[in-house]
């Protein structure tokens, strides 16, 4: 069994004033680094993340010292219009109350599409899994976006729930197992294990 946990990076200025912080390539925030180094995380050697900064710093607070590998299409999702505002700052747009007005579901003006988001993301997920299982891996760490974790437990977690019930605050996440060689036949399913304490 491979044994991955799947963590949403630190807490960043955007993150606190409720911004949609997509393609925004923000670091951390003094909270959010204070935060990160009170987790306890087990002793981790294989680590995939996200390109963009929040994520970098986070694993690197977490598990100092082990090399990061950088997978592009574990990236949050680009909010287009939206990007680095909040709902005030959105409220009265109209394109915003219609992307409201569909629970979440129209695609964001100028961005990516949840579909599109959700299709990159899971092939950077699965990038991360076929390395774990080439290299002999037991136990890794991905460390990435709450939109990330969220695709990726609405399409393989064990309990199924829609995506926006797999939300999780900066520093959480999920410790789920898969079975290698079901995955490779296909059988693709992530059994949740514990979800991990919130910040």
């Amino acid at each position: 069994m491979l044994k991955l946990w799947l963590i949403r990076h630190g807490k960043t200025e955007g993150n606190k004033l409720a911004r949609y912080i997509g393609t925004t390539d923000e670091p951390l925030c003094q909270e959010g680094i204070d935060f990160l180094g009170k987790m306890d995380y087990p002793d981790i050697h294989t680590i995939y993340v996200s390109p963009l900064k929040r994520c970098v710093q986070t694993a690197e607070i977490l598990f100092p010292g082990e090399p990061v590998h950088i997978i592009e299409e574990l990236a949050e999702c680009d909010f287009g219009e939206f990007e680095n505002k909040n709902y005030r700052e959105l409220d009265g747009n109209p394109k915003y109350q219609e992307w409201i007005d569909s629970n979440g579901t129209l695609p964001f003006p100028g961005g990516e599409s949840r579909e599109a988001c959700k299709s990159r993301n899971l092939r950077g997920f699965d990038k991360a899994v076929n390395g774990c299982i080439r290299s002999h891996v037991a136990e890794a760490a991905l460390v990435i976006h709450g939109g990330t974790i969220m695709n990726i437990m609405e399409e393989y977690a064990d309990i199924h729930k829609p995506f926006y019930e797999w939300h999780v605050k900066n520093g959480g996440g999920y410790e789920v197992e898969l079975d290698e060689r079901m995955w490779q036949n296909g059988r693709r399913q992530l059994r949740v294990e514990t979800s991990i304490m919130e910040g």
